[in-house]
C-alpha cells in the first residue's frame, strides 16, 4: 500500500518540479498577498479630509485646532468661513469631518463651564465616520482636562481651596500599541492557507478527471482511498511550507511577535490543513471542469472568509449566523493561530478549537472520500 503511494508521491512532486509556474504561484502571490493584506488591511484611519470653521478666533479655539491638525489623524482640507461651505464641503466630499468652534467657545472656557463643539460626519463610511469620531473625542478630552487643570490652578490657589487631579492610566494586553497589523496579519495565514490548498486540491484531481488520466490512474493496482491518500498529501506538505513562509514573512517584515509554543500552532495547522483538505475533495468530487470548480470555491471560500471572524466580529452577527460560524473550520483556526502569536495560551486554552478542528475534519473527510468513491462508480 505504502509503496504505491509513494510512487504517487513522487509523480505528485516530479510534476511539480517540472511546472516552473506552479512552484512560483505557490510561494510569490502568498508573500505578495501578505504585503498587501498587512499594509492594506488596519483598523487604523490616518489623514481623514477635514473641513474647519473658527467662529470664535480666540487663542484657546486656535490651540484646540492645532491639537487637531498636529495629529496624524486629520488632514485639513477646507477652511471654512460659513456653515455653507461646511455644508459644500461634507455633500461634495470634500471633507470626511467638519469641526465648528462656535462664538464665545474661549468665554465659557475661562469661566469653568462647559464649551461645545460641533462636529459634523460624512456617514456614507461609517466605520470611518466611527472611528474619526473617537480619535476627536479623545484628543477633546485631553484638550478639556488641561484647561480644567489649569483653571483649577489658578482659581484653587487663589480660594485656598485644595487641587484634586484624577488620572486614568491605561494598560493594554498583548498589544500594548494597539498596531491593528498585530491582529491582522495572523489572520492573513489562515485566509491565504485556505485559499491555496482548497484550489490546489479542487483543481488537481478536476484536472486529472477531465484530461482523462484519472480514469488511466485508477486502472492500475493503486485503490481509491490510495490514490485520495496521496494525491492530497503533497498538498498537505505543500501547506505546512507556506505556513511557515508567510508566517516568517508577518514576524520578520510586519515584527509580530510570536509568544506561544510552535509545537501547538503546528498541531492546529496540520488539523486545520486536514479540514481544508477535504473541502478541496469534496469539491472536486461535486464538479466535472476546471470552469465548475473555479466558480464552487468562490461560492464556498467566500461565505467561509465572511463568517470566520477575520474581520467582521462573530458576536455582531444575527444569531443564526453565529451558528452557521461553528461550522466554518477558519473560525478556530484563527482562534488558535491568534492566541498563539499574541497572547502564548496553551492547550488548556485551546483545546476546544483542537477538538472542533478535529471533528470538522473527521467528518469532511469521511463524506469527501465517500463522495469521492461514488463518483468514481
Amino acid at each position: 500500500m505504502w509503496q504505491r503511494i509513494s510512487q504517487l508521491l513522487i509523480k505528485e512532486f516530479l510534476q511539480l518540479k517540472r511546472d516552473k509556474s506552479a512552484r512560483l504561484r505557490l510561494l510569490i502571490p502568498p508573500i505578495i498577498q501578505m504585503l498587501l493584506f498587512g499594509y492594506a488591511a488596519t483598523f487604523e484611519v490616518f489623514n481623514v479630509s477635514t473641513a474647519i470653521l473658527d467662529q470664535d478666533q480666540s487663542q484657546e479655539s486656535r490651540e484646540l485646532i492645532a491639537a487637531v491638525l498636529h495629529s496624524s489623524r486629520f488632514e485639513l482640507t477646507t477652511r471654512a468661513r460659513t456653515h455653507k461651505q461646511i455644508e459644500q464641503a461634507i455633500e461634495s466630499s470634500d471633507a470626511q469631518l467638519a469641526i465648528v468652534v462656535p462664538a464665545g467657545f474661549s468665554e465659557l472656557l475661562r469661566k469653568g463651564q462647559t464649551a461645545p463643539v460641533q462636529v459634523l460626519l460624512d456617514g456614507t463610511n461609517s466605520n470611518t465616520a466611527l472611528i474619526a469620531l473617537g480619535y476627536f473625542s479623545e484628543i477633546g478630552q485631553t484638550f478639556g482636562q488641561r484647561h480644567a487643570l489649569d483653571l483649577a490652578q489658578r482659581t484653587g490657589n487663589a480660594l485656598g481651596q485644595p487641587l484634586l487631579h484624577v488620572e486614568v492610566a491605561k494598560r493594554f494586553w498583548y498589544n500594548p500599541n494597539l498596531n491593528s497589523r498585530w491582529f491582522f496579519v495572523p489572520g492573513v495565514i489562515g485566509t491565504l492557507v485556505l485559499v491555496t490548498i482548497v484550489n490546489l486540491t479542487a483543481f488537481a484531481i478536476v484536472r486529472e478527471r477531465e484530461i482523462g488520466t484519472l480514469e488511466q490512474l485508477l486502472v492500475t493496482p493503486i485503490r481509491p482511498v490510495e490514490f485520495i491518500i496521496g494525491k492530497t498529501l503533497p498538498f498537505f506538505v505543500i501547506g505546512l511550507i507556506e505556513v511557515a513562509i508567510v508566517a516568517a514573512v508577518g514576524m520578520i517584515w510586519f515584527q509580530v511577535p510570536f509568544a506561544g509554543n510552535p509545537w501547538l500552532l503546528f498541531a492546529g495547522t496540520c488539523l486545520f490543513l486536514l479540514s481544508v483538505l477535504a473541502i478541496g475533495l469534496l469539491i472536486s468530487t461535486l464538479c466535472k471542469t476546471q470552469q465548475q470548480a473555479f466558480a464552487s470555491n468562490f461560492f464556498v471560500l467566500n461565505p467561509m472568509f465572511i463568517l470566520s471572524g477575520f474581520s467582521f466580529p462573530i458576536s455582531s452577527m444575527p444569531e443564526f449566523l453565529q451558528w452557521l460560524t461553528l461550522l466554518d473550520p477558519l473560525r478556530y483556526y484563527l482562534v488558535i493561530i491568534r492566541g498563539t502569536f499574541l497572547k502564548g495560551v496553551g492547550l488548556n486554552i485551546l483545546w476546544p478549537q483542537l477538538l472542533a478542528l478535529a471533528l470538522i475534519s473527521l467528518v469532511l473527510l469521511t463524506l469527501s472520500v465517500f463522495r469521492f468513491r461514488k463518483s468514481l462508480d
